[in-house]
């Protein structure tokens, strides 16, 4: 373990943000966290010389554009951000043997299923979002074959913009709120997630490939949102929340209905337990307020 030295790209995101605070406990002192303004690795000779200087064993790049409706229209900036980091890291990184693990999405897949996806099951994205993160998985297994995909999904935390602080603030302004109820998934608490990362990395157990992770469990948009409302202590806001169709809340990017992840393949190879996606959200909750 201690001969570890590992980046963290889009160290400012939520998953970012959860890495920095269980690796400064666990390994502290052998990641180095990068994010913009400060590095922008959509430059080739920037992720090169940073790679090639700083000497590490693994990068974990959870930099990513996931402005899912606006990329929509910013198609070039979502396609830079999504695939070009992905290929300036990879290339470098095969040649040095550095190990990336690379997040992805379920947004890789159309949700025209009824059945958690595994690993084999084609990917069909439906927006720019999901087909350059599907394109980012081609590009860096084809550049950097030792590489490890983790597709996931609904990822929330106390950090940045996400569904769950959306909620909160909503219930906070209005009395009733409209959540979609046609769309399932699994919420996944990005806590949940950067610790399973870091486990992978302390058991020095490297496997390549695509593997899928997310908590435990289904819910719609709407269940998550009564959910974390209950949680919130807030239960007749949860009480007000109101069902409405994918329909009745028009985006300019197309979400999969259905984008559970089997995750059976994780679980039988890291031998990592997954918690439900509501102790996920309860220890979500409990990070907030500490930190608040």
């Amino acid at each position: 373990m201690n001969s570890l030295k590992i980046l963290v790209t889009g160290a400012a995101g939520q998953l970012g943000n959860e890495l920095r605070s269980i690796l400064e406990e666990r390994m502290p002192g052998q990641t180095v966290y990068v994010d913009l303004p400060q590095a922008d690795l959509t430059s080739r000779e920037l992720a090169e010389d940073l790679l090639r200087q700083g000497g590490f064993t693994h990068v974990v790049n959870c930099a990513a554009y996931t402005a899912v409706d606006r990329a929509e229209e910013e198609k070039l900036q979502c396609k830079e951000v999504n695939e070009g980091i992905v290929s300036n890291l990879a290339r470098i990184a095969d040649e040095l043997g550095t190990r990336i693990i690379h997040i992805s999405t379920d947004y890789v897949f159309d949700g025209n299923t009824c059945r958690p996806y595994t690993e084999s099951d084609k990917p069909e994205p439906l927006s720019v979002y999901g087909a350059t993160k599907r394109k980012s998985e081609t590009i860096l297994l084809g550049l950097a074959p030792n590489s490890m995909v983790l597709r996931t999904g609904w990822l929330y935390s106390p950090h940045g913009h996400n569904f769950m602080k959306t909620v909160l603030s909503l219930a906070e302004k209005k009395d009733r709120i409209g959540i979609v109820a046609d769309q399932t998934g699994t919420p996944t608490y990005a806590g949940d997630l950067a610790s399973a990362i870091v486990s992978i990395l302390e058991s020095n157990h490297w496997v390549p490939g695509v593997f899928h992770f997310a908590n435990e469990g289904v819910a719609t948009w709407y269940d998550f949102a009564v959910a974390i409302l209950e949680e919130a202590g807030m239960p007749e806001k949860a009480a007000a929340v109101a069902p409405i169709s994918t329909a009745d809340y028009p985006c300019a990017a197309a979400r999969p209905h259905y984008s559970v992840l089997d995750k059976s393949r994780f679980k039988a190879t890291f031998g990592i337990t997954i918690p439900h996606w509501r102790d996920g959200l309860r220890r979500c909750m409990a990070e907030m307020a500490a930190i608040n």
